[in-house]
């Protein structure tokens, strides 16, 4: 059936997809969300008494980075999202929290050495690359969070069942 609606429409909402979920193509990775439990099993993941800095790699809407710097204010943490219309809802959603950085680009240049924890809600196809990445740029005893997609061909440290109704697995990787 027709829908009666202008050309118009058809071509907003094609724009408005490619704002969201336009840079997937190049980069293979869709928008995921981390759910509250995730950003709940995360913190206690965390660094105790002490300062660190933790990178939330395809960040998205930042959901978990603003938790996660509510619940650690000593903390540093910094998103990197290369979709536009995520990033710029991440970014003003985030404003006024002064431990929290949103940067839109890609990843993949961003340099990890001066970062304690990585976050990475990715999907399988960057794992490997991703490891690579971290094993030849992160200090050692730095730690690697990988949500719901294990690295082919590397052991994790553990892996941490959230219990959230969609099954979330978290794996540690210890650099």
């Amino acid at each position: 059936t027709r829908l009666g609606l202008h050309p118009a429409w058809y071509f907003g909402a094609f724009l408005l997809l490619m704002l969201i979920y336009g840079s997937s193509f190049r980069t293979q990775v869709p928008l995921f969300l981390s759910n509250r439990e995730t950003a709940r099993v995360v913190a206690e993941l965390l660094p105790e008494g002490k300062p660190f800095r933790l990178v939330d790699l395809g960040s998205g809407t930042g959901g978990l980075l603003r938790l996660l710097s509510k619940a650690r204010p000593e903390a540093s943490f910094v998103g990197i999202e290369s979709a536009p219309l995520p990033y710029l809802f991440s970014r003003i959603a985030s404003r006024r929290l002064t431990n929290c950085r949103v940067e839109r680009g890609d990843f993949w240049q961003t340099g990890l050495g001066d970062f304690d924890v990585v976050y990475a809600f990715l999907s399988p196809v960057p794992m490997p690359r991703l490891w690579r990445k971290v094993k030849a740029e992160m200090k050692r005893g730095s730690l690697l969070v990988a949500n719901s997609f294990p690295i082919q061909g590397a052991r994790p440290e553990r892996v941490i069942e959230v219990g959230d109704r969609r099954g979330t697995r978290l794996y540690l990787y210890r650099v």
